[in-house]
């Protein structure tokens, strides 16, 4: 891990008072960038060159003479050929002339190793760094394990196909599209052979898949992905805040869904098995006697980040969960950053976030809300790691 000093020290350098928010163009970059406009503050989205032109023309912000936002919310594009050349110490360098504080995000760490995100990237960096390896399955100290010591609920694990004897889950990441899931489920060790040589064959999975697969039972119940928020400057109110919920479009199993059971049973038997590849999101809500049993997860979450992840989670996170039949839930994925579906709330907030401040209040500009009181109350060095 970088020493923190040489990160203290680049932060020192900075002109606060002309502080930007940094931000790798993909993922939850919009939502991002709309809160910190909102909450003031101009940014620069890190693009990489062929998929730039969201951040780069369409929510290109307009300023008038006098510095107020007319439209979009990206100030600056970093262009990029590649998104893992942020790690140069010359766009590293770029970025800190610009006065960003940088917001990591999933792509940020599936760009980039995260050995090097670790050790090497010195620009300061708004959340919990050292977090950012638990969210690679299969890690020593993974968010998995992270959840036993905790005392969270999550989906029982599956050691071997040859143990599988109900409807599991198979998580393993695309063969081809290798950001992306190669998911898939089997009820039984038959299954599971012909469903994993089946996709092997149509190209979605690695012929070794397995060694790095994650199987575990399938939760049948509504997914909620909990998007929280803690706040180590708060003294005052709660630390921990429910900004807003979000469930996820995926592709194709969406469509595969929609089909009478009937279709859905013949393109199984044709071979063709839906893939789960997320392609967007929408808001939910859940009733209200389960508040307060999301409340309790995400104490434990924050409780347990801080004794073996110290400083532990600061700012957004998202607990991913589902909900079964006798309203238990079960948390099959974690992000110690900012979620993927947070974009569903820029600008208009989200009835949490919303209720608890009055106000619309997405989870990208709670966090440039946190940025900015870190900044008035000369305390920016404990929110970055």
């Amino acid at each position: 891990m970088i020493d923190r000093d040489v990160v203290l020290g680049n932060l020192e350098k900075y002109d606060l008072k002309d502080a930007k928010i940094g931000v790798l163009a993909s993922h939850s970059a919009l939502d991002t960038c709309e809160g910190a406009v909102t909450e003031g503050f101009r940014t620069v989205a890190v693009c990489q060159k062929g998929r730039d032109a969201s951040f780069s023309r369409y929510f290109r912000a307009q300023r008038d003479a006098s510095g107020n936002l007319v439209r979009g919310v990206v100030d600056d594009a970093l262009m990029l050929d590649k998104f893992d050349q942020i790690l140069q110490p010359e766009i590293q360098n770029d970025i800190m002339a610009r006065n960003a504080l940088f917001v990591p995000n999933r792509s940020f760490t599936s760009y980039c190793s995260i050995d090097a995100v670790e050790d090497d990237f010195a620009v300061p960096m708004v959340g919990s760094r050292n977090l950012l390896r638990s969210e690679e399955r299969g890690g020593d100290r993974d968010y998995y394990w992270l959840l036993e010591q905790a005392g969270m609920p999550y989906p029982k694990k599956v050691d071997k196909p040859e143990d599988i004897d109900g409807l599991t889950i198979i998580k393993v990441h695309h063969k081809v599209k290798k950001l992306e899931r190669g998911f898939f489920t089997a009820k039984d060790y038959d299954q599971f052979v012909q469903k994993s040589q089946e996709l092997i064959a149509q190209n979605v999975l690695e012929p070794d898949f397995l060694q790095h697969a994650r199987m575990e039972k399938y939760i049948i119940g509504p997914v909620f992905n909990l998007d929280f928020f803690y706040n180590p400057l708060e003294e005052k109110g709660e630390r921990v805040e429910l900004l807003g919920i979000d469930w996820r479009f995926e592709s194709s199993l969406d469509g595969y869904v929609r089909l009478p059971a009937k279709q859905q049973v013949e393109l199984e038997e044709d071979g063709i098995i839906p893939e789960y590849t997320v392609c967007g999101h929408n808001s939910a809500t859940m009733r209200e006697s389960l508040l307060d049993k999301a409340f309790e997860l995400a104490e434990k979450y924050v409780a347990a980040t801080k004794k073996f992840y110290d400083p532990g989670i600061i700012g957004p996170f998202c607990l991913q969960t589902c909900v079964d039949k006798d309203l238990h839930f079960h948390i099959y994925d974690v992000a110690p950053r900012i979620g993927g579906g947070t974009n569903v709330h820029m600008s208009v907030g989200h009835p949490y976030g919303n209720t608890l401040w009055r106000t619309n209040m997405s989870s990208g500009r709670r966090l440039a809300k946190m940025v900015r009181e870190a900044i008035e109350q000369e305390r920016t060095d404990e929110i970055v790691t």
